[in-house]
């Protein structure tokens, strides 16, 4: 079963890759790495936003980094096909998320756990997660990788 169907199955479709919304460029390649800028929360509705913590539960925050995730397979999928991925070799997550606000870690699950149900042992991978006071566009969560290719 491919990425793509794997995705539908899950109920995700690949959106169109957003453009950059500041100086940079949504993917950046050196080698085989693939070095993918922060994607932010976002379904067809537009950017999903909140705050974990205040108006956001752990739920709500792992829906959003699934979406950041989704929005990371969709920029690499600009540059190559999503079957030359051979690693998510490390994920950066940002929760947007008031100072008590202790479960970071668990909102990141969001986008690692659908990164392993898609790619197997190919999405496991390292992470760190961190709280902050906010993020561009009010977003819940912003996620950047590092991704492995064929």
């Amino acid at each position: 079963m491919t990425i793509d169907q794997k995705l539908n199955d899950l109920g995700y479709t690949l959106p169109t890759p957003a453009a950059p919304a500041a100086s940079y460029v949504p993917v950046r390649q050196s080698g085989k790495l693939l070095y993918v800028s922060g994607q932010v929360s976002a379904d067809a509705d537009g950017v999903v936003k909140g705050r974990l913590g205040e108006n956001m539960d752990v739920a709500a925050g792992q829906k959003a980094a699934a979406l950041c995730a989704v929005s990371i397979l969709a920029q690499v999928n600009q540059v190559t096909a999503l079957s030359n991925i051979k690693a998510i070799q490390k994920l950066t997550v940002l929760v947007a998320s008031t100072p008590e606000f202790y479960e970071q870690h668990l909102v990141a699950n969001g986008a690692s756990d659908l990164f392993i149900k898609l790619l197997d042992d190919k999405g496991k991978h390292a992470r760190a997660a961190f709280g902050v006071a906010s993020l561009p566009l009010g977003a819940a969560v912003e996620i950047d990788a590092i991704i492995e290719i064929e």
